[in-house]
């Protein structure tokens, strides 16, 4: 059972907080929430590519005539971008960078029809890039072969997003009790088409921040480690506004702590030469987490699991803070935010913090 766990906390180490942003459904205010169809969004400029990855070429000449793998070329483990660019767009776009089991669906409309991270900064005069990672999503091709598993795991995945301990939710959690809402929200999940992979991962967007040029990153769960990893590789990462980084934090050679044991197995630190940590103090950075997160030990591998994750993102904080750096960590429960709550709210924040740090260009319309 153990082993199952560690398997499908790998794929599903995503937590409510995904209810903030886009696929998932939260909530009290739900449609009351979602713009008249009258009040258009006007784009300058809408598109898609792909950007980074690899090139592999078999031995050989490729013969048309008799074609084989001989000479034949494989384009993979790049990532796959949609972008869109509002009129009179601010300096810094956002780019979107989704977690374990997911793709940039995840900052899409919300499953109960309510817009997400995607429309609501766009209204905001932001320009948005939502991307899907290497070897997942519209990026699915993978360099490297792997078995794509068929495994009945939603119930477990409901626990580690910690919407609650199946079938019953949490007191107070603003997920939809919507059936509907609750399939949109499983049909959301995709797999990995390739083994996971950060270094990958983090040099397609940084070579997805070097097509662009400055921007804003914004991380959920997963992608907050290759998230570190790419403020590593590209200058033009100005911020990163993380939700909830799950696993991947990084720490001076020396300086990593102990392996923090929990349900769904130990999280550990990874060292890098501290010439390259130091340029995660060189830009602001925010953390949030949500709530039904426990301070000690729990029974519920879901919740267990997030334990160690909040609590070695607090050494991290402190680590990068104590090199001198700017980071914040915020637990939203401690703000007068449960029930991970409405996205609005949450883009509120995100919006906050910019124009706090200079980074929204202004904040007239």
């Amino acid at each position: 059972m153990v082993g199952t766990l560690k398997r499908t906390s790998a794929r599903c180490v995503v937590a409510t907080l995904l209810a903030l942003f886009g696929t998932s459904a939260c909530m009290r205010t739900a449609r009351s929430e979602a713009r008249p169809p009258s009040d258009a969004l006007v784009l300058k400029a809408q598109g898609s590519f792909a950007v980074g990855g690899t090139v592999v070429t078999s031995p050989g000449t490729f013969d048309a005539r008799n074609p084989s793998g001989a000479g034949g070329t494989l384009h993979g483990d790049h990532a796959y971008v949609f972008y869109q660019v509002p009129m009179d767009a601010r300096p810094l776009p956002l780019v979107f960078w989704h977690g374990a089991g997911q793709s940039k669906k995840t900052w899409e409309t919300t499953v109960d029809g309510r817009e997400g991270f995607q429309n609501i900064f766009l209204r905001r005069r932001f320009a948005v890039y939502l991307l899907d990672q290497p070897r997942r999503g519209a990026a699915g091709r993978s360099t490297v072969a792997s078995t794509i598993p068929a495994t009945t795991d939603d119930q477990l995945c409901f626990g580690m997003f910690r919407i609650g301990v199946w079938p019953d939710y949490f007191p107070g959690v603003q997920f939809s009790r919507d059936p509907d809402a609750l399939d949109q929200y499983f049909r959301a999940m995709t797999p990995n088409t390739g083994p996971y992979d950060a270094e990958v991962n983090a040099r397609a967007v940084a070579a997805l921040f070097k097509k662009i040029g400055p921007a804003i990153l914004v991380t959920h769960s997963q992608s907050g480690g290759p998230g570190w990893l790419t403020v590593m590789k590209s200058p033009n990462v100005r911020a990163v506004v993380s939700y909830e980084p799950g696993s991947g934090f990084v720490f001076p050679e020396g300086e990593v702590p102990a392996p923090m044991p929990s349900l769904t197995g130990p999280l550990e630190g990874l060292a890098v030469p501290v010439e390259q940590f130091m340029a995660l103090t060189k830009v602001p950075i925010v953390l949030y987490f949500g709530d039904n997160i426990p301070e000690e030990p729990s029974p519920n591998p879901g919740q267990d699991n997030w334990r160690v994750r909040l609590a070695m993102a607090r050494i991290w904080r402190d680590t990068v803070n104590r090199h001198g750096g700017n980071v914040t960590l915020v637990r939203l429960p401690e703000i007068g935010i449960r029930g991970n709550t409405n996205n609005v709210e949450i883009a509120n924040l995100l919006s906050k913090f910019l124009a706090e740090k200079q980074l929204d260009g202004g904040t007239g319309r």
